[in-house]
């Protein structure tokens, strides 16, 4: 443990100092990169083909990391590299699409979804898009949020990167200062005909179908509202409701499908070098007995969680780079409340702490460094991780 916090701090030092290097830049570049930080992977690509008559636009992200938990050996890895890319049709019509390769050898498609535009403030989308649940799902570019990791509350409660095929409308009413998205999705797939794809350690997580080959016998409905009326202020509210899903055969078996119930608050705070977030996200499942007996699972019948973070740019505003230094806080269970057919596992009521810096070389340019402490509600769980990566984004 001690050598980690050596190696924390010396990293801590080397970044301040070298970072003491580049003060003289012209004063717009600070808030630049803050207003970068406040759009995502898609709403750029848009923005790019809304400058062009018609053709082709790329962009892109990617993240390196290396992970060195207390207890176990350290790992290195090109944990992801994104690719996306958008055409513009006309005015009215623009295609965006996200390629994404994990670990080297894996190979997705996370965005794949036709933008028209209807009217001012009315869009219709269809296709394969990212669900609106809180705030990584939609902003996880690794310039858009600090630690080396995304916060674990979304990566199990969420999850990210969550994303399915639909349709719906999306857009934004200036004078009332909102922001609205409305899809239909398909659901979660809660059994494949051989075994229950929900769990009690990772929740809803392994139900996410990525619209490959996904089974559909109802849509759910998704929507968020996001508001930005006051100043250096963004407030979200988001919900998801349904089912979940079943392949032919299996969804005629009682158990074989969870009501799913999802709600979720969000903040995002800026003035001068403060800055500040926050989540909560709750999730009601009915009928999880009659799953559990049937799949010999232990999917709670409630889960969620929240995080704050607070973090402060040690730089001057008017850098060209930003030297975040950051805490946050996260508590989440997957076994908020279970039925009775299982007991509640301790091990699934989780905290973290994290604490960090994150060095904006430049916009789309960004190397963090992180110290976790991790522990469950079984005693002497406490474990601890040293983190380092570096992030892209263009």
């Amino acid at each position: 443990m001690k050598n980690y916090i050596f190696i924390f701090l010396f990293t801590v030092t080397g970044f301040f100092l070298q970072a003491q290097q580049f003060q003289t830049v012209v004063n717009t570049t600070g808030d630049s990169l803050v207003a970068a930080q406040q759009i995502n992977g898609y709403q750029r690509i848009l923005n790019n083909l809304s400058g062009i008559p018609q053709g082709v636009t790329i962009g892109g992200y990617g993240e390196v990391l290396y992970n060195q938990p207390t207890n176990l050996n350290g790992e290195l890895d090109v944990q992801r590299l994104v690719m996306l890319f958008g055409y513009k049709f006309d005015n009215r019509v623009q295609f965006v699409t996200e390629i994404e390769f994990e670990h080297v050898k894996e190979v997705y498609i996370e965005q794949a979804f036709i933008n028209y535009s209807v009217a001012n403030g009315l869009n219709i989308r269809a296709g394969l898009m990212l669900v609106p649940m809180g705030i990584i799902t939609e902003f996880h570019e690794p310039t858009t949020f600090n630690g080396v990791e995304r916060p674990s509350m979304d990566k199990v409660i969420v999850p990210t990167t969550w994303r399915e095929i639909g349709i719906g409308v999306s857009g934004r009413f200036d004078d009332l200062s909102l922001r609205y998205q409305a899809y239909l999705f398909n659901g979660f797939l809660s059994h494949d005909g051989k075994e229950g794809k929900l769990k009690g350690s990772s929740g809803l997580r392994g139900g996410r179908q990525k619209g490959a080959e996904s089974v559909v016998d109802q849509f759910n409905l998704s929507a968020k509202l996001d508001y930005y009326g006051i100043p250096n202020l963004r407030l979200g509210l988001s919900g998801y409701f349904g089912r979940t899903q079943a392949v032919d055969g299996q969804n005629a078996i009682p158990g074989s499908d969870v009501g799913v119930a999802m709600l979720g608050l969000d903040a995002r705070f800026k003035w001068q070098n403060l800055s500040a977030r926050g989540q909560f996200v709750h999730a009601s499942l009915s009928d999880t007995d009659a799953y559990n007996t049937l799949t010999d699972r232990d999917l709670g019948s409630a889960l969620g969680g929240f995080y704050v973070e607070t973090a402060y740019n040690l730089l001057p505003l008017a850098n060209r780079q930003r030297l975040d230094a950051f805490v946050r806080y996260e508590n989440y269970d997957t076994h908020k409340n279970v039925g009775t057919s299982i007991v509640k596992n301790p091990a699934f009521d989780r905290e973290e702490w994290t604490l960090g810096l994150s060095y904006h070389m430049s916009i789309g340019t960004v190397f963090k460094v992180d110290y976790q402490s991790k522990k469950t509600g079984l005693a002497e769980s406490q474990v601890g991780q040293f983190n380092v990566g570096v992030g892209v984004w263009f």
